[in-house]
């Protein structure tokens, strides 16, 4: 069973940083793509950026690109998102998840999220 938890988030300044860990178990993750999402108050969920364990190619949404950062560790089998240069519209609920890189883009595996709130 694939458990995925999302830890650091909290209120910040706009400007400010925040760096958000997602501790994933319950299997080898060599050949699973990692992501982050993100869904602000009355919006649909959006992606933010995506990892692949076995490359560590990365991808990034636009209105991030430049101030988030996504990495691993592999011995710890926790994914990161490097968050700086907040700003208010960053605000949301932040989820990790998981997918089968041969198994579609449908991310099938998701953590409970993490808030993170940007004050302006």
């Amino acid at each position: 069973q694939v458990q995925l938890v999302e830890s650091g988030g909290g209120l910040v300044q706009a400007g400010g940083s925040l760096r958000l860990s997602c501790a994933a178990s319950g299997r080898t993750f060599a050949n699973y793509a990692m992501g982050w999402f993100r869904q602000a108050p009355g919006k649909e969920r959006e992606f933010v950026a995506s990892i692949r364990w076995s490359s560590g190619s990365t991808s990034y949404a636009d209105a991030v690109k430049g101030r988030f950062a996504i990495s691993f560790d592999y011995a710890k089998n926790t994914v990161y998102l490097q968050m700086n240069s907040l700003k208010a519209e960053d605000t949301g609920v932040y989820y990790c998840a998981a997918r089968f890189v041969l198994g579609g883009p449908k991310y099938n595996y998701w953590g409970q999220g993490t808030q993170v709130t940007v004050s302006s």
